[in-house]
């Protein structure tokens, strides 16, 4: 039975990833800052729940260890809390700006530094481990108003593949995700355009991206380490030119 920690798993494509790694019988922990929707998830999945916000270094470093201390351990570390926040650049503030950052960014490195302290101290005595953290198609491609958030998911690739260099002798993998248009809102109405746009014929759903984090997590997929790999339909991939 692995253990497995997910961040922002309220909804979305956290709740997905809990009721995947539940699903194959892991024991998963996940915090989010909605208490509501964290204790609905929990009941519905029976995975642990800790009501935090990731920005309080104090509380998440205080959730990673608890867990360390309960398991021995933590095998999986999905970093999957974000938040988006456009707002053009002159409306902005230095402390919006921050705040994403602190949010996406930032988070991965406090549990992935936990993680690492722990595995030195264990002498890297377990030979499986995983950090997949989630970043966005945004790290390469942006609209107006987007630079907290690109920066943070620019932030997110680049710090994926120099935790993957530092993490290797403890066995650790690191890779990152970038989902494309991922519907999560029950409400979003999608048209027929909006499947059509997808090479693959449809907007992405969470379960999208519970699925590829199975697959980094697959003990055979250790080969896979320090990448980021693209789930978005393909949209990535299409040459678009304006319409004349």
């Amino acid at each position: 039975m692995r253990r497995v920690f997910v961040t922002g798993a309220g909804h979305g494509i956290g709740r997905a990833i809990v009721e995947a790694f539940v699903k194959g019988g892991d024991r998963v922990a996940f915090c989010d800052i909605d208490i509501e929707r964290g204790k609905e998830v929990a009941s519905a999945t029976g995975a642990q729940f800790f009501a935090l916000d990731v920005c309080d270094k104090a509380a998440l470093e205080g959730c990673v260890q608890t867990l360390l201390d309960e398991w021995g351990d933590i095998d999986i570390i999905v970093n999957n809390v974000g938040i988006g926040g456009f707002e053009p650049i002159t409306a902005t503030t230095v402390e919006h700006f921050e705040t994403i950052i602190n949010t996406n960014l930032r988070s991965a490195f406090i549990t992935s530094r936990l993680l690492a302290i722990h595995r030195q101290k264990m002498g890297a005595t377990n030979h499986y481990g995983r950090i997949i953290n989630l970043c966005s198609t945004r790290y390469l491609q942006s609209e107006a108003g987007t630079e907290a958030y690109a920066a943070s998911k620019g932030g997110i690739w680049s710090l994926t593949h120099a935790l993957a260099v530092s993490l290797a002798p403890y066995h650790i993998t690191v890779n990152c995700i970038a989902p494309g248009w991922i519907s999560v809102n029950e409400d979003e109405v999608l048209r027929a355009e909006d499947h059509e746009f997808h090479l693959s014929g449809r907007v992405g759903c969470a379960e999208d991206i519970a699925h590829t984090c199975l697959f980094l997590c697959d003990p055979k997929s250790d080969f896979i380490n320090g990448q980021c790999i693209t789930v978005d339909g393909g949209v990535t991939k299409k040459m678009i030119y304006p319409e004349e």
